[in-house]
């Protein structure tokens, strides 16, 4: 293709949350659809480390990478549009910028010279953009530039973008500004002036976009995008419209019919191509017209913001297309369960999916909601904590251990079915300690899991401090919870089963995370089939009765 890396960065207007993500990972989409080798990388402004620590309402969900990266959730929209992996380097922060920069001047790298804002933090944003182009692995690298335009945090990351594109030269990198373009229903029309305003805040850093792409709810007609060129120095053709979609699916589609990965290919002097996505498009079909429907209750404590549990809502839209079923997801906020309203808030689901988290709040809920799903054989599938609590629940009312508990949530229990791992009991420190990032897990053969996968090894991704108590492995056996899935090299449980139960999986691990549109995850594609098949059980029994 190319000897020499591109460099596409992607930076946002005044106005935030306008989806730079699915747009970053919709230009890259159809880049690779053309044979490039393209990967997204995230820089977020936040002076966190990493968002390990942070709590989802503050940023949505935290990502983790094959390699164990804590990370933002951009990266799992790159991973499931692209089915690619990322890693480390696709995601950096302010945090980790200054923390490497003062590293450095403790170990005396800098020769005696004051440490500064540029040049120092700017090389090494400059060094950490870098990273990927110079691993030889990919013509193409897009950078996202988190937060938007003026922001006093963001300022380091456009300088640097204005450095790079001057080390770059012509043709290797370019400028892409997503803005605002609202409509004022008082007035009956579109405004330019909060674009025209952004591109120039842009300018004052000294950047000027290559590209405008710009959100609306109404398409943008031609006088008003010419203004749009002429008013912010850029051509017709490179003033693209990002229509409000009913699905982030069809982002791709809708960026090819305004033709904005011919214009990043011309502005890269690189050739362009009919993109291959008809694998991508059958996967929107199905989606978009499903034979049935079904309802799966999102058992959590996060739920008032959809994005705490973003890569679980996906891999269900991932799992509904290929069962051709429309997952209708019901969040239920497990503080307000308990074991005399379960059956109002549960009983007309056809699934139920018990959240991850930490912390002990809401916990009580969602062990009774596990109780109701394993005495009324709903299809149940319980993902970290949600696993847990499955141990725990079964611990409590089936082995009558009364007082089984998490040491997380009990530090006093007398009964930790789920504890620490023994190296784990001298952390202090939060961010970055827990088991992280893939980890293998064998199957036992003849079990649900075995059968979903059609494989004895696997490997998925994790996210967690605590594990299943082996000690009392044998007498949740001799009960009926099966450790179906454990670690070669630690024996620890990642998996139990119900076998007796029409459909009960918990998993230690986080499958949602390697869901993609390519490749939906077997276990959400098997539980989404299991609901599926509860409902026209559900269905057929009501007709028997009328």
């Amino acid at each position: 293709m190319t000897s020499t890396t591109k460099y596409i960065f992607v930076t946002g207007g005044v106005t935030s949350s306008l989806g730079k993500g699915i747009i970053a990972a919709s230009l890259a989409k159809l880049l690779q659809a053309q044979g490039y080798r393209v990967t997204i990388q995230k820089l977020d402004p936040y002076i966190n480390v990493d968002p390990g620590t942070l709590n989802p309402y503050e940023h949505g969900e935290c990502y983790v990478t094959e390699d164990g990266a804590e990370t933002d959730l951009d990266l799992g929209h790159y991973e499931r549009f692209l089915n690619r992996n990322t890693s480390q380097a696709n995601n950096v922060t302010t945090g980790r910028i200054y923390q490497s920069v003062i590293e450095k001047e403790r170990r005396g790298e800098f020769l005696g010279k004051t440490v500064q804002v540029v040049p120092h933090i700017t090389d090494e944003i400059k060094e950490r953009i870098q990273i990927l182009g110079n691993s030889g692995d990919y013509d193409i690298v897009i950078t996202e530039i988190g937060g938007t335009v003026g922001d006093i945090e963001s300022l380091p990351y456009i300088e640097a973008v204005r450095q790079l594109r001057w080390d770059l030269g012509e043709d290797n990198g370019i400028v892409i500004h997503l803005t605002l373009v609202p409509f004022l229903s008082a007035a009956g029309e579109l405004k330019t002036k909060p674009t025209q305003h952004s591109v120039k805040t842009l300018m004052e850093s000294g950047v000027q976009a290559d590209i405008l792409v710009c959100r609306t709810e109404h398409n943008l007609p031609k006088d008003l995008r010419r203004k749009l060129a002429l008013f912010c120095n850029v051509k017709e053709n490179a003033v693209i419209q990002s229509i409000d979609a009913s699905t982030i699916y069809d982002v791709p589609n809708l960026m090819l019919e305004e033709g904005l990965d011919k214009v990043v290919l011309e502005k890269l002097a690189l050739k362009s191509d009919v993109p291959d996505i008809d694998r991508w498009n059958q996967f929107v079909h199905r989606h978009k017209n499903p034979k049935s429907e079904i309802t799966i209750g999102l058992i959590g404590k996060y739920v008032e913001l959809q994005d705490s549990y973003k890569s679980i809502l996906e891999a269900f839209i991932h799992a509904g297309a290929e069962n051709e079923v429309k997952v209708n997801v019901e969040s239920v906020h497990s503080e307000y369960i308990n074991k005399d309203n379960a059956k109002l808030k549960l009983g007309h689901l056809d699934g139920v999916l018990v959240a991850p988290g930490f912390g002990e709040r809401g916990i009580d809920g969602k062990i009774d909601a596990v109780q109701y799903v394993r005495e009324n054989n709903v299809p149940f599938l319980g993902i970290c904590l949600g696993m847990q609590m499955a141990v725990i629940e079964f611990a409590r009312n089936v082995l009558g251990i009364k007082d089984a508990a998490s040491s997380e949530m009990n530090a006093n229990t007398k009964h930790a079915v789920i504890d620490l791992m023994e190296d784990q009991k001298n952390i202090t420190d939060k961010g970055g300690t827990m088991r992280l990032g893939a980890w293998a897990c064998d199957l036992k053969l003849g079990s649900v899991v075995h059968d979903i996968y059609k494989t004895q090894t696997i490997s998925e991704r994790h996210r967690h401090r605590y594990e299943f108590n082996g000690n009392y492995k044998d007498q949740m056996e001799a009960a009926g919870m099966i450790a179906t899935g454990l670690n070669p090299d630690t024996g620890l449980v990642e998996i139990v089963e119900i076998p007796e139960h029409p459909w009960f999986v918990g998993v230690q691990y986080h499958p949602e995370y390697k869901s993609t549109v390519a490749n939906p995850h077997p276990l959400f594609v098997a539980f989404v089939k299991a609901a599926l098949t509860n409902s026209r059980g559900k269905k057929s029994a009501s007709m028997a009765k009328k």
